[in-house]
């Protein structure tokens, strides 16, 4: 478990990041976790004796990682931007993120849905799975089932899905 400080920062504007509330990880530490990764990976341990488990380390160039702290990581943790946590972490080598059975069965409708879904890289499995579950109530769900189903048959990831019908941030 390798044990360090960090301070909660947010990004005012990084593209699909903005916003997002987060603790920085430099190459050091992350290698200490994760020897010479530069992909992203799962975590588990602590953040100031607050469990965690099947976080993602978000790399950011150069080697550096940063862990993104959602509103109700936030909540249990009672901190924000500019406080300080103390970490323990270490690679989450048991998480595992299963398919919903409702979204393979429409996956498996067509196949050419279920293949450009398993070849995207597993993290963004991960993405589509993770905000499919995380809708709260079933028409949100079916929607969300309806858009994943589309991004496959047109082929694409799980970016170009969240910004498609988006109004675009470019001047004519």
């Amino acid at each position: 478990m390798v044990t360090f400080k960090a301070e909660i920062e947010r990004f005012a504007e990084m593209g699909e990041k903005s916003g997002w509330t987060y603790v920085f990880i430099p190459q050091a530490i992350a290698n200490e976790i994760k020897a010479d990764c530069k992909k992203s990976f799962r975590v588990r341990g602590n953040l100031d004796q607050v469990d965690i488990a099947g976080i993602s380390l978000v790399p950011m160039g150069g080697g550096d990682f940063i862990m993104a702290l959602n509103a109700t990581l936030r909540k249990k943790l009672k901190k924000d931007l500019g406080a300080v946590l103390a970490l323990a972490l270490e690679e989450d080598k048991d998480f595992k993120i299963e398919m919903p059975e409702d979204l393979q069965i429409c996956l498996a409708d067509e196949p050419h849905l279920l293949k450009n879904f398993l070849k995207q890289p597993k993290s963004h499995q991960n993405w589509y799975i993770n905000w499919l579950n995380s809708a709260k109530t079933e028409p949100t769900r079916t929607k969300r089932i309806v858009k994943i189903v589309s991004a496959m048959d047109k082929g694409w990831d799980f970016g170009t899905m969240m910004r498609d019908g988006k109004p675009s941030d470019r001047t004519s």
